[in-house]
């Protein structure tokens, strides 16, 4: 009980190493939750700094997902409570990392590496499909949110264990809350579409 709970936090911690802010300062100086739209991920790093840096942090923060699981599979074996809690904890560290004051980016970039790694192809399945939303729409945040429910709907016509089939869901439930504002801007026409560039040091709201 004792590892398990260790591994559980470790994964917490993995997930607070926040990749977007570490280059923001390493390249330009600045943090980066106070451009752009403020928030610490890959989709801003790419407003605020271009397409290699968004790249780098984007495989980065899906490898922190991936780890996580990992780390759960090795001490409770694959897909139970604890690998898919895992999975949870590198999530809630990227949105609110202990290192940088609990102000993270959305976690959708380490939701996708956590359930690639617990249901590769309903994973993959429902990220084609929320590519080409984005594609369509350049609403970053549609595709994202597209992803997130795709994938326990899929889940519930393959065979996978309760406990990832339930992470999933409580995954959606949680992308849907943190993209809140993002929702409401996606009906009033004011989200802005990938490649929209930071104007300035102002934050874009």
């Amino acid at each position: 009980m004792a590892l398990e709970f260790l591994v559980i936090v470790v994964s917490y911690l993995l997930g607070s190493v926040s990749f977007s802010v570490l280059l923001a300062k390493l390249l330009k100086g600045i943090d980066i939750r106070q451009y752009g739209s403020g928030n610490a991920g890959a989709t801003n790093t790419l407003r605020v700094l271009g397409k290699g840096p968004a790249i780098t942090v984007l495989l980065l923060d899906v490898l922190k997902g991936i780890a996580a699981v990992w780390l759960g599979t090795w001490i409770g074996g694959w897909g139970t409570w604890v690998a898919v809690i895992c999975g949870v904890a590198a999530i809630i560290g990227h949105n609110w990392p202990i290192y940088f004051h609990f102000r993270g980016g959305k976690g959708i970039a380490t939701t996708i590496g956590v359930m690639a790694t617990l249901c590769f192809w309903p994973a993959l399945i429902a990220g084609a499909i929320a590519i080409a939303c984005i594609c369509i729409t350049r609403y970053v945040s549609l595709g994202s949110l597209i992803f997130v429910v795709l994938t326990p709907v899929i889940l519930l016509l393959t065979d996978f264990t309760q406990p990832v089939l339930w992470t999933s869901i409580t995954i959606a439930l949680f992308a849907f809350w943190r993209h809140r504002t993002n929702i409401v801007k996606i009906f009033e026409g004011r989200e802005n579409k990938i490649g929209s560039k930071a104007k300035g040091g102002d934050r874009v709201v």
